[in-house]
């Protein structure tokens, strides 16, 4: 029976095989660090305080020939002679002589208070500040405004005072948290307005302090990024697909039924595969405003099928014959990375499905959400989800070590029998278990560097220089990871593919001879039992019942 390719290859074609993979990590590192830029451009925007005497709902202009009547400064005589609600704040996006591309794939929107501190009329605690928010976009510097969102939102309004609160500090500014207030899923159009209103009554925007200044803080994905990302897709999907459908033709041609490790290797590839999809070209032509939702499925998907596979991977080769090759003896380890995963799911629909149609929508806006959102909110929502999500996959690592240490203890066992083996078999078998456990531990290594970059990436992020050289560590860090799971999975399904090469009968006759000059011998003891896709697999699986 032919075994797995990571079996019957020959060490120098392996040696090659891995250089090659090597290679090709370190350039889709090279690929963020040199060639792509910066992933994200933020702009900041000082909205401009127009006058709306008669309320309408007319769209206000902060330059150009039909700009709105301004007031520069609350303090100026026309301002106290105006309402609250006679004040409209526009912002235009992008600046003047600029526009926005379908290249920039998304636009956030981020504000930032500028609140004077007066003793008459501080900033209550817990408050909450509503804003009645309007989005419109035209695609060029001539035609109408088309609306295109409205929304009356609510968002928490979080500030601190650094010095005493007294009359002689009257005119400092408060330090207010950045407020999460827009995710637009598609920039289809080159020009985008925002009209924004403080709405005050009796119970609305009182206790909010005197407002000063709003400036919006927008984030796009850069276009030259853009680019560089699709073009990896591009390359990476037929590799992975056609690698994917190869490796399950292979495994469909053998005598035996599929077992649960090479079904899960195939799974991990269709994920991969899925990841892969550049349907970004098509959004180029599209207002897919869904493209994020979609980004997390893929990215979902792919990261379930791997927690799951790792175990997988590392629980069959612990159980014995009665055991394994059975999804349910790993209920509760797949249970728990499905729970994990579809809890992220419901949050993602419940934030960005809401956003397909009302991109100002916050699950953490106020006390009108759940009480579990709320509690979240004052936390920080960011800073709570990179310790959640650090602890887990901590957590994770650490139980997937522990796995790999069982593993490594199953065969460390078994390889107390070979010196009692013909040299041949001896170092046929040494050979084996030294490949396995080489892709083993960089399946570990794997895991351990995505730990680490995350976090990392969620602590710093821009470029370092070299010489007359930029290095985009963000950037580095994107296309590194992306490259080292396409690279770690194309590696998998290659090496357990079942390999085309057979024993030549002149070998099996030594080892036939081998075999009758003992008929007790250890190699005997070693491969009997069931069938798997490698002797490694048929080797722990008898010890485990031992």
């Amino acid at each position: 029976m032919a075994g797995a390719i990571i079996e019957k290859m020959s060490t120098k074609k392996l040696v090659l095989f891995v250089f090659f993979i090597l290679l090709f990590q370190i350039f889709s590192i090279l690929v963020g660090a040199l060639i792509s830029p910066s992933p994200t451009t933020a702009i900041r925007y000082l909205a401009t305080k127009c006058i709306n005497f008669h309320r309408t709902r007319a769209w206000l202009m902060p330059w150009g020939s039909n700009r709105c009547q301004q007031v520069h400064s609350f303090d100026d005589p026309l301002a106290k002679t105006l309402d609250a609600n006679d004040i409209v704040f526009a912002v235009h996006v992008p600046l003047p002589n600029t526009e926005m591309s379908p290249w920039f794939q998304y636009m956030l929107a981020v504000l930032q208070f500028d609140i004077a501190f007066k003793m008459t009329n501080q900033i209550e605690d817990d408050v909450v500040i509503t804003i009645d928010a309007r989005l419109a976009y035209r695609d060029d510097m001539t035609s109408e405004w088309t609306t295109k969102f409205h929304s009356v939102e609510q968002r928490p309004l979080r500030c601190t005072f650094a010095v005493s609160k007294t009359y002689e500090n009257e005119g400092r500014f408060y330090h207010c948290d950045p407020i999460p207030f827009m995710e637009l899923g598609s920039v289809a159009h080159k020009y985008f307005l925002m009209n924004l209103r403080l709405p005050v009554n009796d119970t609305m925007n009182v206790g909010i302090g005197e407002i000063k200044d709003i400036h919006v803080v927008g984030i796009h994905q850069n276009g030259g990024f853009t680019k560089v990302w699709i073009s990896m897709k591009t390359v990476f999907s037929p590799w992975i697909s056609v690698a994917t459908v190869w490796y399950w033709y292979r495994i469909r041609l053998l005598a035996r039924p599929p077992v649960l490790l090479e079904k899960v290797i195939f799974a991990l590839g269709l994920s991969m595969a899925f990841l892969d999809m550049p349907v970004e070209w098509l959004s180029m032509g599209f207002e897919w405003t869904w493209m994020l939702l979609f980004e997390d499925a893929q990215q979902g998907a792919l990261y379930s099928i791997l927690f799951c596979f790792w175990i997988i991977f590392c629980g069959e080769h612990l159980m014995d014959q009665r055991q394994r090759n059975r999804l349910s003896a790993y209920w509760w380890q797949v249970g728990l990375v499905v729970f994990g995963s579809s809890v992220l799911l419901i949050f993602d629909l419940s934030e960005r499905g809401v956003h397909l149609s009302n991109p100002f929508y916050s699950v953490w806006a106020s006390e009108s959400r759940s009480k579990v959102a709320l509690f979240f909110s004052y936390l920080k929502p960011h800073i709570t989800f990179i310790i959640v999500a650090g602890i887990s996959v901590c957590l994770y690592f650490f139980s997937l070590c522990r796995m790999v240490y069982c593993v490594f203890r199953t065969i460390g066992g078994k390889m107390q029998q070979l010196p009692t083996m013909p040299e041949a078999r001896r170092l046929h078998y040494k050979g084996i278990i030294f490949r396995f456990k080489f892709l083993m531990l960089a399946t570990l290594t794997c895991a351990a560097l995505t730990i680490i970059f995350f976090i990392l990436n969620q602590v710093s992020e821009g470029h370092w220089h070299w010489g007359d050289y930029t290095l985009q560590v963000h950037s580095a860090f994107l296309t590194g990871i992306y490259g080292m799971w396409n690279l770690y999975v194309f590696t998998i399904i290659f090496l357990y593919a079942p390999s085309h090469k057979h024993n030549r009968k002149k070998s099996g006759d030594t080892q036939h001879t081998d075999m009758t000059d003992k008929p007790e011998s250890q190699e005997t003891q070693l491969t009997c039992g069931e069938q798997g896709p490698t002797e490694v697999y048929r080797i722990t699986g008898k010890v485990a019942e031992e």
